[in-house]
């Protein structure tokens, strides 16, 4: 009963994309004694209703699913010259999860329907038109390994399957079932992580290998949450309530507590984004 409770409430969490008031905060991050350090805290987002799901773009740009006028877009974000803007023209649905193409400046993004239909589109960054990448699957989630290789959550009835989707030959395989929301590419690597539902009803944390596609445990992630986020090829962090804890592979098998953003009255720390080149912290959380 624990698992199905715990596999009902994720899939309702991914098929509604809930619309909490969540903002968009970004800091600079340092090596501390504690563990990280957070500074020049800024709320990129600052806007009534759902913000969520950013992801970096470059070192000083982000786009993230937005709230615009009661409907999800996607926004960019310059943290340089602090302008925002809409990419995407306005569709009969709302656009979530908007990554960069890793050698180009077109996005995709997952858009859900008003009547429920939820498809996986790329969206031309200049004209803002889109165009559907892989037709009839319910992609929920996604990350890039490269421009041809796509790891994806895909809705598969009350649960979702881990998929590897191959953009030219619209092919998709499925590896695992009953998968969690987040994955990642791992920094300077050739893996990719992801997450599976345990016999717990918890989440593991795994490494996938992209050259020989071979799945290696890490460790299970805290009770209760589901997204993490890399910040090198060691080290990963997870956010529980305004807390940030870091599991280091190359150290004890324990997840440490490295950052308290309580002086920055945020609460509820979900998903989290990397810049590449390591040095901002993208994460979304509610206003306390």
């Amino acid at each position: 009963m624990k698992k199905l409770l715990f596999l009902f409430v994720i899939f309702i969490t991914q098929l509604t994309f809930s619309q909490n008031n969540t903002e968009v905060y970004v800091f600079d991050i340092a090596p501390s004694y504690e563990g990280i350090e957070l500074l020049n805290s800024q709320n990129i987002s600052n806007n009534e209703g759902y913000d969520n799901q950013p992801s970096f773009i470059s070192n000083e740009t982000l786009v993230f699913a937005g709230n615009n006028d009661g409907q999800t877009d996607i926004s960019e974000y310059n943290l340089t010259s602090k302008l925002q803007k809409w990419i995407n023209k306005k569709t009969e649905g709302g656009e979530y999860s908007p990554q960069k193409f890793p050698s180009n400046n077109d996005l995709a993004a997952v858009r859900l329907d008003k009547d429920g239909l939820q498809r996986f589109y790329r969206y031309n960054s200049e004209k803002g038109n889109s165009s559907e990448l892989i037709e009839n699957l319910q992609v929920a989630y996604f990350a890039f390994y490269d421009d041809k290789k796509i790891l994806s959550t895909v809705l598969d009835g009350d649960n979702m399957d881990l998929v590897m989707i191959d953009l030219p030959s619209k092919k998709a395989d499925t590896l695992f079932y009953n998968a969690g929301r987040s994955l990642q590419k791992v920094p300077n690597t050739s893996s990719m992580s992801y997450s599976l539902v345990n016999e717990e009803g918890n989440l593991d944390l795994y490494l996938l290998d992209m050259n020989s596609y071979e799945s290696f445990f890490v460790t299970e992630l805290p009770i209760g949450i589901q997204d993490c986020v890399w910040i090198n090829d060691t080290q990963v962090l997870v956010g529980s309530g305004n807390k940030l804890y870091m599991y280091d592979t190359l150290g004890e098998s324990e997840w440490n507590r490295v950052a308290s953003l309580e002086e920055y009255g945020i609460k509820n720390l979900t998903r989290m984004a990397i810049s590449p080149n390591g040095k901002k912290l993208a994460v979304v959380a509610e206003p306390m």
